[in-house]
C-alpha cells in the first residue's frame, strides 16, 4: 500500500510538473498552484480509471454483452459525463461551490468547541492499531462510506424530490460502463455534500479519501457496463457486479416496485450488497430485464427525459418543482 502511495505520489508531481504548472503559469493563474496540484491528483486517478476502462471493461462489453448498442448517441452523452467527472471538472466545480460551506461549517463547529469523531480514535479500543496499517484503514473507511452510500441511496429513491433528479441517471436505456457518471448535477452536489462532510467529520487523511473514491469509482463503472457477468452465488453476495446492479436498473423493479407512482426498489448497495441483505432490500433471483423507468414505455406516457446534455438537466430541474 505505501509503495503504491509512493508511486502515485511521483506520478502526480510529474504530471504537475510537466503538464498542469506550465499551464497555469501561461494563463497567469500562478495563486492557484497549491489547489491546482491538489487536484492534478484526481486527474491523474480519473485518467488510471479511463485506462482499466479501456483495457478490461470495454472488451468484456464487446465479448459478453447484455444486448446490443442501438442507440449510440445515448452512450456518446454518458462518455461525456464521464468525462467531466473522471478528468476532475466536476471536482474542480465542487471546490469552488461546497468547499468553502463546508470549510465554514467546520470552522464555525471548531469555534463552538465541537469536534468530529475522529474514527481512528473511535476504533482503536476495539482493534488497536487499526488505522495505522495503511491497508487496514482503507478497508475500514470503505466500509463506512459503502454504508453512507447505501443510505444516500435509499433516499434517492425513497424521497419525491430527489428521485425527481435522480430519475435521470436510470432513464438510460443502454446501459453501460459509461453509465455511472450520468447524474443531474444537482444530484452529484447533494450526493458529494454528504460523502465530504462525513470525510471531514471522522477524519480521513486525504490519501485514503482519494483512494477509497477512486475504487468505488471503478467498482461502480464495472457494475454499470454492458456485460453478462454474474459473480456466483457467493460472490455475488460479497461484490456488487453488474448483474446484481443491472436488476437495480430494470424497469418497474429498481424503483416503482410496488406499482406505479410509489417508491421503493432493491439492490441498492455501491460495493457490498450485505447491506442489502441486512436491510431487506436485496434480490438476487430476478431475471435481467430492460434498463429504464416505467413512465418512459408508450403505455405509461412516454416521458422524455431529454436526449442531451442540457436538456437532461433542465429537465431534471423542471421536474424538480413538479413542471415536468
Amino acid at each position: 500500500m505505501a509503495w503504491l502511495s509512493d508511486q502515485f505520489g511521483l506520478a502526480q508531481q510529474a504530471l504537475f510538473e510537466h503538464v498542469v504548472q506550465p499551464v497555469l503559469f501561461a494563463m497567469g493563474w500562478g495563486n492557484l498552484l497549491e489547489d491546482a496540484f491538489d487536484a492534478t491528483g484526481w486527474l491523474l486517478v480519473g485518467l488510471i480509471q479511463l485506462l482499466v476502462m479501456l483495457l478490461i471493461f470495454w472488451p468484456l462489453q464487446r465479448l459478453l454483452p447484455v444486448e446490443a448498442v442501438t442507440d449510440r448517441r445515448a452512450v456518446r452523452v454518458d462518455i461525456l459525463y464521464t468525462l467531466l467527472h473522471r478528468l476532475g471538472l466536476f471536482r474542480v466545480a465542487l471546490f469552488f461551490s461546497i468547499e468553502p460551506v463546508i470549510d465554514g461549517v467546520f470552522g464555525w463547529a471548531s469555534v463552538q468547541g465541537v469536534s468530529g469523531i475522529q474514527l481512528d480514535a473511535l476504533v482503536a479500543p476495539l482493534w488497536p492499531g487499526i488505522t495505522d496499517t495503511a491497508w487496514l484503514g482503507f478497508v475500514l473507511y470503505l466500509v463506512v462510506f459503502d454504508f453512507v452510500d447505501y443510505w444516500i441511496h435509499r433516499g434517492q429513491h425513497g424521497l419525491n424530490r430527489w428521485w425527481a433528479l435522480h430519475a435521470l441517471h436510470h432513464s438510460q436505456r443502454q446501459m453501460t460502463m459509461w453509465s455511472d457518471n450520468r447524474n443531474h448535477v444537482f444530484d452529484d452536489l447533494l450526493r458529494d455534500l454528504i460523502i465530504v462532510l462525513v470525510a471531514r467529520a471522522i477524519g480521513v487523511p486525504p490519501g485514503q479519501f482519494i483512494a477509497v473514491v477512486a475504487l468505488t469509482q471503478l467498482i461502480e463503472s464495472l457494475s454499470h457496463a454492458n456485460v453478462r457477468m454474474s459473480f456466483g452465488p457467493w460472490l455475488q453476495r460479497l461484490v456488487v457486479g453488474p448483474r446484481f446492479h443491472r436488476v437495480h436498473h430494470g424497469i418497474a423493479i429498481g424503483h416503482e416496485s410496488n406499482g406505479p407512482h410509489s417508491l421503493g426498489g432493491c439492490n441498492f448497495a455501491v460495493l457490498f450488497p450485505v447491506w442489502d441483505i441486512i436491510f431487506r432490500t436485496a434480490d438476487f433471483h430476478t431475471p435481467v430485464q430492460p434498463t429504464g423507468i416505467r413512465d418512459q414505455l408508450p403505455e405509461h406516457g412516454a416521458r422524455e427525459y431529454g436526449q442531451g446534455f442540457w436538456a437532461q438537466q433542465w429537465l431534471g430541474l423542471k421536474r424538480l418543482v413538479g413542471r415536468w
